[in-house]
Formats: structure tokens, C-alpha cells, sequence
């Protein structure tokens, strides 16, 4: 509860806290970053400054302001503020919440509220739904994935981007300076150090200022009475760069990296590969994706491409990583640098839509099953032509009782062979 306490006072205590902590915003002027929703026009800070707050749901990823400007609501609104964090709340801190606004305007807000289970959330739908509390919460987890459809329904959802390296330049350059910071101690940041940090947080505002305080420590302990933060502190300080990796995350890089891979940019796809890898992504659910790539998007126009993404999917599930990731790039450089094709995908497409809006077609009498006892007698199979037996391995017979064309062969790689040898055996029949 004591981050949104409504007194401006700067105790002792403030001072010890950490330095993305003391750093926090006090108004909207102070805050940097997700202009499109605070700027001058920005919806969500006309809602602030009128004070008529409805439900909201404030989601993106870690750093990029969404506590901060709970901590501004806080301080500026007239109606009662109440707080809790789903990670340590319950269904009784709900009640009690509820049962205390009973006589005034309240808002409640939920740090993290994608933690709470469908039962808690179940909980406080009811009391959002009758006005009883006006929610905020805070994730970084798509609302649309994490929240009950009632509560993601009922809640107005802000999506905060990561900071970009401007911003994050500015934020930096503002703790250097200001009281709250490190404005009282003879410190100096490079230039290039600062870049650095701007480059490697990610967008993330708290990760930079903590980056930013372990270099101020590590200076200050090379003795000299100045700390001057170098880029060499900087890259010490932060050791090895992890990638912030969301359900939502999850689903925007695969989907990236699909994309890419159709859109024939290697390069791109690399990326998309590198990031899913560093974040933890499994290697199996990568190599299943290049596979359904593979046949969906470059099928017959290079009929290698799915034996390569099959080749390495079964490399990956031997070897596993880290050697995994090598049949991965070349999997994902083969099927990005194929021609491409859906025509396989569009088929199959077009086939099942037609068995299940058209009339069944009955199998002709020629192509019945003629081996079990008693086929002949009921003449199974009667009249059904070899194709071995005739030139070219061909023979013009219908396979259906209605004629139907489902795959159109594109003029890429293969398939444009594939396509001569169609439109032949079509005009024969």
C-alpha cells in the first residue's frame, strides 16, 4: 500500500530504496514514454486528469510505465485508492477490498492481475460489473489470453509499448541529474555507456535503471573520487542479455517468424529463430512450425524443403540444444530461400470445404475394394484400368463420379512441371 501513499514527503527510507523505485513519475508530466496514451490528445490521460476513470486494464511489458501511473492515479484522484498485488492476494483481500468501498467512490487496482485464477477473478467480476469498485489492473500478459472474456470485456485495455531508445536515454540522463537519483554524488555516464544500456534494455525502464545503479556501484569502487561509468562497466554490469518472453510474446515471435520465413527474408527469419532460442522457446515446437511452413507455404514447388524441415526436426529431437539450433538455421534458411507455393494448403482447403458442403460422392464401382471373398460376385473392382500397364505409367479413367479440380499447380520451382503435366492428362479427359 505505501506506493500509493498520497504525501509527497522524501524520507530516509525513500532514499534507500532502489533506484528505479525512487525514479517513479510523480505526475503525468514526469512520465516518459506511451505518448500515444498520455501525450497532450492521448485518451487515458484525459480520463486521469477529468478524474472519471472507468475499469482499465493496463498491459505490456515490464518497465514501461504501468505501476507508474498507477502511483500518479493514486496521488491525484479524489476517490479511495486501494491496491493489491495477485501474486500474494485472495479471494478474501477481494471482500475486504469491496466491503471497505461500500460507502465511497473506489478504485481498486491489481498489480498483476493475470495472476489471479479464474475462481479470484470470478470474484471480483460481480462487484466491477454493479460499479461497486472501478478496477485498474496491470499485466504483462495479453488481457485477451489472461483474463476471463467478462472481465477483459467490461474493462477499457491500454496496451504499453516498450520504451524506445530515445526515452530510455531521457529517463537515464534524468537519474544522473535529479536528487531523487544519483544528482547528489559525482558521477558521470558516458556517452557511449549510455547508448549502451538504452540499446540492451529492451525498452525496459526499470532493467536500465538498474543497470545504471550496479555500474554507479562498480565505479565508485575503483577508487578514484569521481565514478565515471564507461561502456566496459556497463557491458559488466549486465553480463548476459536475456529476452523478455510473454505468453503474448510467444505468440507474436512464432508468428513473426512464420511470416518471414513465407515472405522469403532468411535474414528476418534468423531473428525470429535467435530470439525464440534465447528466450527458452522449446526447439520441438520451432521445428514443428517450420514443417507445417515447409509443406504449407513451398510444397511441390520444392518438394526438399519438407524433407529438410523433417530431417531437422528429428535432428533437434536426438541432439537437442544447444547443437539444436544449427539443423534449426539451416531448416529455416532452406524454407525461406525455396520458391513458394500454397497450392497444396489451398486444396486441401478447397477438397474438405467440399465434402462438407456438397453432396457426398459414392466411390465408382471400379475403384471398390476387389480382395475380399465374395467381390466378384458383387462385381467390385470390375473395369478398373493399370495404370502400370499402359505408357507413361497413364491411363485417362475417372477417379470420381463428378469431376472436381482442387489443386491449381503455381508456375514456381516444380510445381511448374507439375502444372505441364496436369493441364496434359486434363485436356485428355
Amino acid at each position: 500500500m505505501e506506493l500509493f501513499k498520497k504525501d509527497n514527503s522524501y524520507s530516509y527510507k525513500e532514499k534507500t530504496r532502489p533506484l528505479s523505485w525512487r525514479m517513479m513519475p510523480e505526475d503525468i508530466e514526469d512520465f516518459v514514454g506511451q505518448v500515444d496514451l498520455l501525450g497532450e490528445k492521448g485518451a487515458l490521460r484525459r480520463l486521469i486528469e477529468e478524474d472519471k476513470l472507468v475499469s482499465l486494464i493496463f498491459y505490456g511489458p515490464p518497465g514501461t510505465g504501468k505501476t507508474a501511473l498507477a502511483r500518479i492515479i493514486a496521488k491525484r484522484t479524489n476517490a479511495q485508492f486501494i491496491a493489491l498485488n495477485a501474486v500474494t492476494s485472495g479471494i478474501r483481500d477481494i471482500r475486504e477490498a469491496v466491503a471497505s468501498a461500500r460507502n465511497e467512490r473506489t478504485i481498486l487496482f491489481v498489480d498483476e492481475i493475470h495472476r489471479f485464477n479464474k475462481i479470484q477473478q470470478d470474484a471480483l467480476l460481480p462487484h466491477v460489473e454493479q460499479g461497486e469498485v472501478v478496477l485498474i489492473g496491470a499485466s504483462t500478459e495479453n488481457p485477451f489470453f489472461a483474463l476471463v472474456p467478462a472481465l477483459a470485456s467490461r474493462s477499457m485495455i491500454f496496451e504499453f509499448k516498450p520504451l524506445s531508445e530515445s526515452e530510455i536515454r531521457t529517463i537515464i540522463l534524468k537519474a544522473v541529474n535529479s536528487p531523487k537519483g544519483l544528482g547528489g554524488k559525482d558521477v558521470e555516464i558516458q556517452e557511449d555507456a549510455l547508448n549502451f544500456i538504452a540499446c540492451q534494455c529492451g525498452g525496459d525502464a526499470r532493467k536500465a535503471l538498474n543497470t545504471l545503479e550496479l555500474s554507479y556501484m562498480m565505479a565508485s569502487e575503483r577508487g578514484s573520487s569521481r565514478s565515471v561509468i564507461t561502456k566496459e562497466i556497463v557491458k559488466e554490469a549486465l553480463q548476459n542479455k536475456t529476452a523478455y518472453y510473454s505468453e503474448d510474446e510467444h505468440y507474436d515471435v512464432i508468428s513473426a517468424f512464420i511470416k518471414s520465413m513465407r515472405g522469403s527474408d532468411p535474414d528476418a527469419a534468423l531473428y525470429w529463430l535467435a530470439r525464440m532460442l534465447t528466450s527458452g522457446e522449446d526447439p520441438m515446437f520451432i521445428a514443428r512450425r517450420i514443417v507445417i511452413c515447409a509443406s504449407e507455404d513451398v510444397g511441390n514447388a520444392d518438394p526438399m524443403a519438407l524433407q529438410i524441415a523433417v530431417a531437422a526436426m528429428h535432428a533437434v529431437e536426438k541432439i537437442g540444444m544447444p547443437e539444436a539450433r544449427i539443423p534449426l538455421s539451416q531448416a529455416t534458411i532452406y524454407v525461406a530461400t525455396a520458391p513458394k507455393s500454397n497450392a497444396s494448403y489451398l486444396a486441401i482447403e478447397r477438397a474438405i470445404s467440399d465434402v462438407q458442403n456438397e453432396p457426398l460422392q459414392s466411390v465408382p464401382e471400379h475403384l471398390k475394394d476387389s480382395h475380399y471373398s465374395g467381390a466378384k460376385r458383387l462385381r467390385r473392382g470390375e473395369g478398373y484400368l493399370y495404370p502400370h500397364n499402359y505408357a507413361g505409367h497413364y491411363v485417362n479413367q475417372r477417379y470420381l463420379e463428378k469431376d472436381k479440380t482442387f489443386y491449381e499447380p503455381s508456375d514456381e520451382g516444380y510445381e511448374r512441371n507439375i502444372k505441364i503435366i496436369m493441364k496434359k492428362r486434363r485436356n485428355i479427359k
